[in-house]
């Protein structure tokens, strides 16, 4: 159960979700599907979740000078909480 949420995303969109819509991002192993991070959420938070939407961000390449590097292939999982639900990580 622990291993399901790899971190939560904070950036400048997904902040804008929390407070528009009630959504929070993580990033989720590959192989996680939408049931495996609803319950893990559910039981994390102590929240209900009402949708889960999951995207692969693929892996691309990169280059640091002349030194050909690449990211790595990672799943981000965007959850909606019932409305009053609400996880404390993101500051308000």
């Amino acid at each position: 159960m622990f291993d399901i949420l790899k971190r939560p995303i904070i950036t400048e969109k997904n902040t804008g979700q929390v407070h528009l819509y009630n959504e929070y991002a993580f990033e989720v192993p590959v192989e996680a599907n939408r049931t495996q991070v609803k319950e893990a959420v559910e039981k994390l938070f102590k929240v209900k979740v009402v949708r889960v939407n999951t995207m692969i961000c693929r892996k691309s390449s990169r280059r640091l000078g002349r030194i050909p590097g690449g990211r790595k292939l990672w799943k981000k999982a965007i959850v909606k909480l019932k409305e009053g639900d609400k996880l404390d990580f993101v500051a308000s």
